[in-house]
């Protein structure tokens, strides 16, 4: 990205759901602990998180995010990006589904809406 147009505050934020096969669902965080961690540790990482479906066994959702554009594609063309391409989708029954967005913060903001009395 040129940085004519690099706006600050701004965020690669990706969600991606993964419909793991039954009998390694259990064993998800294991399998992709070496990317998990690897990946966290990227200086542009700013989240990492997976979160598995209380309704689904078998679907876990990934929650990330980046600093920018450059920080995104190092991630892409990183080794264990590479190497978790090739370890993943024999686990998974079907291609992952993302959502990736850019959007206008560099943290999470409160959920107003469920205020806790007293936290500020």
């Amino acid at each position: 990205m040129h940085d004519l147009f690099r706006i600050e505050g701004l965020v690669i934020f990706i969600t991606a759901k993964f419909q793991v096969r039954p009998d390694d669902a259990n064993g998800w965080p294991e399998i992709t602990e070496d990317f998990t961690r690897a990946t966290r540790s990227e200086p542009g990482c700013l989240w990492f998180d997976w979160a598995r479906s209380v309704e689904d066994p078998t679907e876990y959702v990934l929650v990330e995010a980046f600093r920018d554009d450059e920080a995104a594609v190092a991630h892409v063309r990183s080794e264990h990006f590479r190497a978790a391409q090739e370890k993943l989708p024999p686990h998974l029954v079907d291609t992952p589904r993302i959502v990736n967005v850019t959007v206008p913060q560099q943290d999470w903001s409160r959920l107003g809406e469920m205020a806790v009395p007293g936290d500020t």
